[in-house]
C-alpha cells in the first residue's frame, strides 16, 4: 500500500519508538512446486508445498540514523549504508535495501540478528525481509494511523519485493512460514484475480508429535539456492523433467496425509523418495557431508531430505524416536568430520511473525480466508 507519510516521519518516530520484529526460518518438503513456472503447468494436480517453521527466529529492530541514508548490519555480513535512493538491490543485503526502499525508510539503521547459520536453506534471507516488513509497516501504521497488514498480507509483500530484485523465479513457502509459524501444506493455485495458495495447518497436538520425530543439521557449508533452483527450472521449461515434478507433487501429498495419521512409514517412504528423484534431477544437490548424512538416515530408516534447494545449507530427517536416537548419534559423528558441520538445536514454533513496538509484543492478525 502507498506510504503517506512526510521525509523525516520515520527517523523521528523510532527516535521515541524502537521496533522490534521477529520471524521463523523452516523446513520443507515439496519446496519448488512453490514458484509459479511450476504450479501454473502442474495446476491439474494439486501441487503443494509442507513447511515446518522452526524455532530458529530471524530478528530486526529498527533504529534511528543519518538523514536521507539506510544503514543495514548482520553478523556475517559488513555493515552497508548507502543513500535511500541509490541503495543498490544487488549488494549481499539488496533484498533488505530493497524492502527499505519500498517504505521510504531514510534516516533507519536495520539490524538483523539471526539464530540459523547464514546461508543455511532455511530461508533466512526471505524470513529477514517479512520481519522486516512487519517492522516497517507497524511503524507506518503508527505514524499514518491505520490497521497493520495481516500475515498473508505480510508474505505477499516480501515475496513481491523479493522476486522484483531476486532475477529469478522465486515461491512463497519461506515467506508463507515466517508470517504463519506451525506446520502447513500451502496448496498453489491461479484464478481471476492472479495467485492465491490454500492453507491446511497441521493440529499443533500433531505438531508436537513431529517435533519429537525431527532432526535438523547444518552441512557446514553454505548454499546457494539460485543455481540449483535455477537449473531445476531450466529442466522443467524444456520439457525434460516434468514426469519427476509430478511425481514429486503426488509425493507431497502422500507426506501430508502421512502426517496427518502420524504414519511415520508412509512419510519416510516419500520423503526418501522424493529426495532420490531430485539427486537424479542435480546430483551435486547433496555435498560430500550431505549425501553421508542421507545415507546414514536411509540405514537408519528415516526419511532424509534437503531444505530448500540444497547443495549445501542443511539437511533434515524424519523418523520413530528409537531410530531417530540412533541417527542423532550417528549425525553427530558425520557432522564432526567439518568444521562448522553440526546439528541444530530446532524444534516446531507454532509462532509465526512477531512485533515488538515500544515494549508491547503483538502477533499480527489474520483475518483472510484462503
Amino acid at each position: 500500500m502507498p506510504i503517506h507519510y512526510q521525509e523525516g516521519a520515520l527517523h523521528h518516530f523510532l527516535t521515541s519508538t524502537p521496533i522490534r520484529a521477529s520471524a521463523p526460518c523452516r523446513i520443507d518438503m515439496g519446496g519448488t512446486l512453490d514458484i509459479r513456472s511450476f504450479y501454473l503447468p502442474l495446476g491439474h494436480l494439486s501441487p503443494c508445498t509442507v513447511n515446518i517453521a522452526l524455532n530458529l527466529r530471524t530478528s530486526v529492530s529498527l533504529q534511528p540514523y543519518e538523514t536521507g541514508r539506510i544503514k543495514v548490519s548482520s553478523k556475517g555480513f559488513d555493515s552497508a549504508a548507502f543513500p535511500l535512493d541509490t541503495a543498490p538491490f544487488n549488494h549481499p543485503m539488496g533484498l533488505i535495501f530493497a524492502v527499505a526502499s519500498y517504505f521510504r525508510a531514510e534516516g533507519v539503521h536495520v539490524h538483523i540478528d539471526s539464530t540459523s547459520p547464514p546461508r543455511s536453506a532455511l530461508g533466512g534471507s526471505s524470513v529477514a525481509a517479512v520481519a522486516l516488513v512487519a517492522a516497517f509497516d507497524a511503524a507506518c501504521c503508527a505514524i499514518e494511523k491505520r490497521p497493520q497488514m495481516n500475515p498473508s498480507q505480510i508474505a505477499r509483500l516480501a515475496h513481491a519485493i523479493e522476486e522484483s530484485v531476486a532475477g529469478v523465479p522465486c515461491g512463497t513457502q519461506d515467506q508463507l512460514a515466517a508470517a504463519f509459524g506451525g506446520v502447513n501444506a500451502w496448496y498453489w493455485r491461479y484464478g481471476p484475480d492472479g495467485p492465491f495458495f490454500e492453507q491446511r495447518a497441521l493440529a499443533p497436538e500433531m505438531a508436537g508429535m513431529m517435533e519429537k520425530r525431527l532432526l535438523v543439521a547444518y552441512c557446514g557449508i553454505p548454499h546457494e539456492s539460485k543455481d540449483v533452483n535455477s537449473r531445476w527450472v531450466r529442466q522443467f521449461l524444456a520439457g525434460d523433467t516434468r514426469d519427476n515434478w509430478a511425481s514429486i507433487v503426488t509425493l507431497v501429498h502422500r507426506f501430508e496425509q502421512a502426517l496427518r495419521t502420524m504414519n511415520m512409514d508412509e512419510a519416510v517412504a516419500a520423503m526418501n523418495r522424493e529426495m532420490a528423484l531430485r539427486k537424479e534431477m542435480t546430483p551435486d544437490v547433496l555435498d560430500d557431508i550431505g549425501n553421508k548424512l542421507v545415507t546414514a538416515a536411509l540405514e537408519t530408516g528415516c526419511g532424509a531430505r534437503i531444505s530448500g534447494a540444497g547443495a549445501g545449507g542443511c539437511i533434515w530427517a524424519l523418523g520413530e524416536p528409537e531410530r531417530m536416537r540412533r541417527l542423532r548419534t550417528e549425525w553427530h559423528r558425520i557432522a564432526g568430520a567439518r568444521q562448522d558441520a553440526r546439528l541444530l538445536d530446532a524444534g516446531i514454533d507454532m509462532r509465526g511473525v512477531m512485533i515488538e513496538t515500544g515494549g508491547c509484543t503483538a502477533i499480527p492478525e489474520n483475518d483472510e480466508v484462503y
